[in-house]
């Protein structure tokens, strides 16, 4: 076990991450020298400070639990008084280790390295269990074991560089952490082995300082609370499921968080899973809180609230934005929790000391603008009146519409012109007008042109849901809700919106409309504007999109003060100098995709372009999109966070303006006060790109990707716009079926569809139909 007491050299791979740090993130004395904030913020926890913030095994959301590698990052990316956690197992020899289960198997490469027929079947809680478990093997055995990576959704591609197994005294002697906690989930197993758990916390205890050790065996807490120097050590009881049964007292846990008073006894505190605290129902939505965190604080108890994670499914409620968790337990008006245990302390971190206490008047930067993508179209269905109205509530600036045309004429905001994809029109007898246009696109469609404004108000919309493939779904209550608008209802919506600075207005498709349907999409968006009066105003500014330079050309000819971007629909990795002159003679900006600033590999950044450097290089604003909440959009660089996402390309690479489906979370990104301190905390700091793939070793690196394309002149040039044909359009629906949605990516997501339908909203009925988000 002499790694385990000599952990600077434990391994080549640690020393590796320690040199490679500063790649990552500034020095963690930034960190120290920026904290302050706190101050003057008022806090309900037991203490009046800030509630702490607990790295279950490090940052086990990341590298392999209880790794060093997890600890040391922890440390440096976490406010200065985060606290590691150590579940504590034992060994045959009683040696206490940190591995977050009795077992070996799934958080090492035991497997590889012992015999396999040491593997035992042991009564764990009263259920059958077969593993490798520690408590048969002395630590010798256990040297050349190294951990890995636990839970299968996570990247295992730091199982390679040998992280050997720690110990408590390993972790205090050599990190010197601000503190400590151990967990002792398993003391009763530990006593049918003939092995004293009570013993060895009892000796470490003396040794080093422990902040905090739990179990949720009152019969430990109680059998060590009269040795415990409360000053030094808080004991905390940690409560399993409500319906669980104790095993010292036979009650279920439900029935013991009622006699807080008892646990006062011989418990500071009490950590349960965040569902005690905040109930979650059966189709996934918030419940009334509960009264335990007040009830608890009454008894003189601190309260910990578990199972925060960001790479799992949170409440629709929480629009899968994990700072938007955190900031309901720690600034909901009534209460804060004194600590949460989390599995990504950089977010905990950056909600405490950036976002709590934030009030309407907050001071926003001015960078970079925040665009809606279709509305909030991750909590509605796209360009639906309540996808709008949700999106001026979060803060939108810039309101969009994708503007389709009816068979008749109208114009109308709809994120793509094939129904199928927001709407529920392949469930209707309009399936019959399903067909294959190649100019548009090679999948079955059925066509906006093809029907009368009448028509598309019948439809249903449907929400989208470009991730589906990994069981994430958007708001189901709502996901059949809303009206679609014409583009005139839009306009008089946008100069109601008191957050809006602008209006964006997409066009696609322009040329094959005026030349096979004779319907001239920028003549009813000119007429549009113009009679809504965003000709003769300066309140909203108009921004015109397109991926065709013949369309802005057009719009630039009639020479209104509209800013025109040019959308660049494919990933690049870099744009020739002649190309951005070009760009220039037509288009005030550009929108690009998130890959063309930092490009990925299987979910790892692998570096930066100077697509954006360049582009602004000639006063090119530069858009970048689709900025989603939800965490398997965002490369492992981010940590499942979409605000350390948003941070990176605002901070880090410079961008004008972020284009999302969940404008809140831009929106509240640039009222954060961390952005005004003089020296930023690290948990605010833009990731290196690139920086975390050289963590891994070379067996596990993801197979080399090729570049995408260099934007340059062939790939802006179009032919001049066709004339508006004066022949009628031809008769719809000729054979064909529905073309089902393009499947998603794992940082991307396909072109949208729109809905049908018109409402003259009423903002003020709107706010009581919304969901409390």
């Amino acid at each position: 076990m002499s790694c385990w007491r000599n952990f600077p050299a434990m391994c080549s791979s640690s020393r590796t991450f320690l040199l490679l740090f500063p790649l990552l993130l500034h020095s963690f004395v930034a960190l120290v020298s920026a904290q302050g904030s706190n101050n003057t913020s008022p806090w309900q926890t037991l203490s009046g400070n800030p509630p702490f913030v607990v790295a279950r095994g490090g940052f086990s959301g990341l590298f392999p639990d209880s790794s060093g590698i997890a600890y040391n990052f922890t440390l440096m990316v976490s406010v200065p008084d985060v606290i590691l956690w150590c579940d504590v197992q034992l060994t045959k020899d009683e040696v206490g280790i940190c591995l977050p289960d009795l077992r070996l198997n799934n958080a090492t490469n035991s497997a590889n390295v012992l015999a396999k027929n040491r593997s035992s079947v042991y009564v764990v809680n009263g259920v059958h269990t077969e593993g490798l478990f520690t408590v048969d093997f002395n630590s010798k055995d256990l040297e050349n074991v190294t951990l890995t990576q636990g839970i299968y959704s996570r990247p295992d591609n730091f199982d390679g560089n040998g992280f050997a197994i720690l110990g408590p005294e390993d972790v205090y002697e050599q990190l010197q952490p601000p503190g400590l906690w151990l967990n002792i989930q398993h003391d009763a197993f530990y006593t049918q082995r003939n092995l004293s758990m009570r013993n060895f916390v009892l000796s470490v205890t003396k040794r080093i300082t422990v902040n905090y050790i739990s179990s949720p065996e009152v019969g430990f807490l109680k059998s060590i609370s009269s040795r415990i120097n409360p000053h030094k050590t808080k004991l905390i009881l940690r409560a399993l499921g409500p319906d669980t049964i104790e095993v010292t007292t036979n009650q279920t846990y439900a029935s013991l968080l009622r006699n807080l008073t008892f646990i006062k006894t011989f418990a500071s505190g009490i950590l349960v899973p965040k569902t005690y605290i905040r109930p979650i129902d059966g189709d996934g939505y918030l419940q009334p809180e509960t009264s335990l965190v007040s009830d608890a604080h009454k008894a003189e108890l601190e309260v910990f609230a578990s199972e925060f994670y960001n790479d799992l499914p949170l409440s629709y409620n929480y629009s899968y934005d994990p700072i938007t968790e955190y900031l309901s337990y720690f600034d909901g008006g009534r209460f804060s929790v004194d600590g949460v245990l989390t599995d990504f302390p950089i977010s905990p971190s950056a909600a405490i000391d950036c976002f709590t206490h934030l009030d309407d008047k907050a001071k926003s930067q001015a960078k970079p603008l925040v665009i809606s993508k279709f509305g909030a179209s991750g909590d509605f269905p796209a360009c639906t009146d309540l996808a709008y109205s949700k999106a001026i509530s979060d803060g939108v600036e810039v309101l969009d519409c994708p503007v389709q045309m009816t068979k008749d004429g109208t114009p109308f905001c709809m994120s793509s012109i094939n129904l199928i994809y927001s709407t529920k029109i392949s469930q209707t007898p309009f399936i019959n007008r399903s067909k294959t246009i190649p100019a548009i696109s090679s999948e079955n469609g059925i066509f906006a042109f093809d029907l009368t404004w009448e028509e598309i108000q019948g439809l249903t919309p449907s929400i989208s849901n470009p991730f589906s493939n990994f069981t994430l779904f958007r708001n189901p209550r709502f996901r059949n809700s809303g009206k679609f608008l014409t583009l005139p209802d839009f306009l008089a919506l946008a100069k109601n919106g008191s957050s809006l600075s602008g209006v964006l207005i997409h066009i696609e498709n322009a040329d094959y409309l005026a030349k096979e349907q004779g319907l001239s999409v920028i003549d009813a968006v000119s007429d549009s504007l113009s009679k809504a009066g965003y000709d003769n105003q300066t309140a909203l500014k108009v921004l015109i999109q397109s991926p065709n330079s013949p369309v802005l050309i057009k719009f630039k000819e009639e020479k209104k003060n509209y800013e025109l971007v040019y959308e660049v629909d494919m990933s690049i990795s870099d744009v020739l100098n002649e190309t951005v002159v070009d760009i220039k003679s037509f288009a005030d900006s550009v929108t690009i995709t998130k890959d063309s600033v930092f490009p990925e590999n299987q979910q790892y950044l692998t570096g930066s372009t100077n697509v954006v450097t360049k582009l602004q290089s000639l006063n090119l604003s530069v858009y970048v999109e689709t900025f989603s909440d939800e965490f398997v959009s965002q490369a492992w660089d981010f940590f499942s966070d979409a605000t350390v996402e948003i941070n990176s390309y605002a901070m880090g690479a410079g961008i004008d303006g972020i284009i999302t489906d969940f404008p809140k979370t831009s929106a509240r990104y640039k009222k954060n006060r961390c952005l005004t301190m003089k020296e930023l905390p690290n948990y605010m700091i833009p990731v290196q790109p690139g920086s975390l793939l050289q963590l891994v070793t070379e067996a596990y690196l993801p197979p080399k990707k090729a570049s995408s394309p260099v934007l340059g002149d062939k790939d802006i040039a179009e032919p001049p716009l066709s004339p508006v044909s004066s022949k009628a359009p031809p008769p719809a629906g000729e054979g064909g079926s529905a073309a089902s949605p393009p499947a998603p990516s794992r940082n991307g997501q396909p072109k949208l569809g729109a809905g049908a339908g018109f409402l003259l909203l009423n903002l003020a009925i709107l706010c009581i139909v919304i969901l409390p988000f």
